[in-house]
């Protein structure tokens, strides 16, 4: 496969070979649009610029397209998401990109060293956080959270029992963010998105 193939679009089209859920589409585009958000900032921070600056974006993009394509079909701890990453490797994807996905995976014991790698386990947790804050609104629209709202429904056990709270605490420390300023920035990455995402929402009914 050639590199040109790496692409935001064929991940994409990868993605869905794999994945029939709208839901799981929808988490790796919420997932993406915030993990594109910190491309943004990391090419900003390190002066990347025109070709580079765009194949840095492509990259993140398509590896957060697929950091759970195997995850319809292979959900287990077991296969998931080593089943991933040996298609991944047999078709030739970057190494960094490999890395990443399987840092994103606590278990795997595979270290984030890089920033790529960071911002995907960073972003994950928080973006489906975030999609189940916008889907409890009456209008269920991500225009509609905010970061105070957000952390106070953190410190509810009892919602969203799916998503680790410390992976998102530690996601933001491990990119050296402030969590309220990366809660922030995913939630307008995401509102970005919204149509997307299906989060737009709907008239509030009176």
């Amino acid at each position: 496969m050639s590199a040109a193939l790496f692409s935001r679009e064929h991940a994409w089209s990868l993605l869905n070979e794999h994945t029939q859920s709208p839901s799981l589409l929808k988490h790796a585009l919420a997932v993406e649009s915030c993990v594109r958000s910190c491309a943004h900032r990391h090419a900003d921070a390190t002066g990347l610029s025109g070709e580079q600056r765009d194949a840095l974006l492509e990259t993140w993009s398509a590896t957060a397209l697929l950091h759970d394509f195997d995850y319809e079909k292979h959900p287990s701890r077991e296969e998931h998401p080593f089943v991933g990453i040996a298609i991944l490797t047999q078709q030739g994807w970057p190494e960094e990109m490999r890395t990443a996905i399987l840092g994103h995976a606590e278990y795997s014991g595979v270290p984030r060293t890089t920033q790529l790698a960071k911002a995907l386990f960073a972003c994950d947790e928080l973006a489906g956080f975030l999609t189940a804050c916008s889907l409890v609104k009456p209008t269920k629209s991500i225009h509609d959270v905010d970061v105070a709202g957000v952390r106070k429904k953190m410190k509810d056990k009892a919602f969203a029992r799916g998503v680790n709270r410390d992976d998102i605490v530690k996601g933001a420390a491990e990119l050296d963010v402030p969590l309220d300023d990366h809660i922030a920035n995913c939630i307008a990455a995401m509102r970005a998105s919204a149509a997307t995402l299906g989060l737009q929402g709907i008239p509030h009914q009176s």
